[in-house]
């Protein structure tokens, strides 16, 4: 039988593009040592083991902490109620849980900041006014708010796999509803959680905007200060090095913690639903916490928004934010459009062909998004002063980025793709006399065209939201939404930064929407 490829020599239309990629996320980190080596031995000691760099260390490790714990306090919750209760609507429950990754940590922030305050919109609709919301418990209220869905995905999938049986089988000796959860069901949760962990975790630590809003001064709040300020450059590439070798520390920690205990179900059979607990008397409480969380996360963030944009009304400048939304478009595309591009080849050879250094150029994928953005975006900066001065602040640049720095997720849904397709049609084809090519073409690029869009969908809707790489990177005037939303949240004027913020949400709902929807027809 003919095979598609030599498992043994990846063709150079893969490995060409795909080692392109590789040496673009290893450039940002030379330039990050060999910027953070300019100082001396001595000197760079020092710089690390300031108490100025442990406070730092101590602030950003808190702050990852409180909204792990907080997240998963809202997480966990819901996913128990939308997948083992009579509860109803499911899907609509389920939906809402989602629809808090439409609106960006610093969005969240600003609406925690127009809340309070004399002018803020607590006082003006019930007469209660709040000191500023700020430092750890601001910045870790917005933060969460915002990521707590990446856990309930997460807990979601993980309760519908797992067997009935096993609850089933604890309830039969005699177990409590308590105890089996912490005995039977928590156990078989934790890789869920360690994943949604790990993502929330390497979110919080390159979190910019809603730290700075909240005035927590953490690792990348420092890194943006001392590049912006141009204080000591050396010393934000030494604090840029720190901040990957913890993230760094975090991805070996999950992987080695996930490797422990086995899982899977051992028995033969077919796996069948949960019989869902019957709330009762409990119903209205459940309602309740639904409401709650839903009113902070949704309704709280909309209500200051269209608060603040109610002092003005005619005097919004409508052309001006069209333009600014037109400039966030013009950015996501060609950077989404890039990542899926460069994802294909790398993920054809991890699906294709198994060896060390294919693995090792896989792993490579991972690592731009793996670095919080703000030193990704300041190495980038670097490379460019240092090689191409020419490209500092251009949108190439902006777009290049991007599309190294959201690569892995445009890698992962066009690799399991790949790998659920197999090679058995494109083979088949090839022993019809098509080239390798033509067969990809014609069978293998049809089958995987929905991972491809849904990868495209996600780094999309990212770079909407993101603010870090776009305020380091973006050319003079670019101005996209999320940053005017940060300049003018800081500067005071909430109502200029409302309509900004609206929009924000609405172009982030709709993307959401689409991935949610990409989802159901998959299923």
């Amino acid at each position: 039988m003919a095979v598609a490829y030599d498992p043994r020599r990846p063709p150079l239309v893969l490995l060409v593009p795909a080692l392109a990629a590789g040496a673009g996320m290893l450039v940002p980190l030379g330039y990050l040592v060999t910027r953070a080596l300019e100082g001396t031995g001595a000197g760079a000691a020092e710089l690390i083991l300031r108490a100025r760099t442990l406070e730092l260390l101590g602030n950003t490790l808190a702050l990852v902490a409180c909204v792990l714990a907080l997240s998963t306090l809202i997480a966990l919750p819901l996913a128990l109620l939308v997948t083992r209760t009579d509860l109803a609507p499911r899907r609509a429950i389920s939906i809402l849980c989602v629809l808090p990754l439409a609106i960006p940590g610093y969005v969240m922030a600003y609406a925690l900041i127009g809340l309070s305050g004399y002018y803020g919109f607590l006082n003006a609709a019930f007469g209660v006014t709040l000191p500023r919301l700020q430092g750890l418990f601001g910045a870790t209220l917005a933060l969460s708010l915002y990521v707590f869905p990446y856990i309930f995905l997460n807990l979601r999938s993980a309760l519908l796999g797992m067997d009935p049986s096993l609850v089933e089988a604890a309830r039969s000796l005699g177990r409590s509803p308590w105890r089996t959860f912490r005995d039977v069901t928590l156990p078989h949760l934790m890789p869920a959680l360690l994943s949604g962990w790990l993502v929330v975790g390497l979110y919080v630590i390159g979190d910019f905007g809603a730290v700075a809003l909240m005035r927590y001064e953490v690792f990348s709040y420092a890194i943006y200060n001392q590049y912006a300020g141009a204080f000591d450059r050396v010393y934000a590439a030494w604090l840029s090095l720190i901040l990957v070798a913890l993230t760094v520390s975090i991805l070996f920690a999950e992987g080695f913690l996930a490797r422990r205990r086995r899982y899977a179900r051992t028995g033969t059979g077919v796996a069948r639903a949960a019989a869902p607990f019957r709330l009762g008397r409990w119903r209205p409480l459940a309602y309740a916490f639904l409401g709650l969380v839903f009113a902070a996360s949704i309704g709280l963030p909309l209500a200051v928004i269209l608060y603040w944009m109610s002092f003005g009304g005619e005097a919004v400048d409508w052309s001006r934010i069209a333009a600014a939304a037109a400039r966030t478009a013009a950015t996501a595309a060609p950077a989404a459009a890039l990542a899926t591009l460069l994802a294909l080849p790398v993920a054809l050879l991890s699906a294709r062909f198994s060896s060390r250094p294919i693995w090792f150029l896989e792993r490579l994928a991972y690592f731009g998004y793996a670095v919080p953005p703000l030193p990704f975006a300041l190495a980038m900066v670097f490379f460019a002063l240092s090689t191409l001065p020419a490209l500092y602040q251009t949108l190439p640049l902006l777009v290049l980025a991007y599309g190294l720095s959201f690569l892995a997720l445009a890698v992962g849904p066009a690799r399991a793709a790949l790998l659920q397709a197999g090679g058995r049609m494109e083979e088949a084809a090839r022993s019809l006399g098509r080239s390798g090519a033509a067969a990809f073409l014609a069978v293998t690029l049809p089958t995987i065209s929905r991972s491809l869009v849904a990868g495209f969908l996600l780094v999309f809707i990212l770079v909407v939201k993101e603010l870090p790489i776009a305020a380091l990177l973006a050319p003079t005037g670019w101005t996209t939404l999320s940053m005017n939303v940060f300049s003018r949240t800081v500067e005071g004027q909430l109502f200029e930064a409302a309509p900004y913020a609206l929009i924000t949400v609405v172009f982030s709902s709709l993307f959401v929407g689409l991935i949610l929807s990409h989802e159901g027809r998959r299923r």
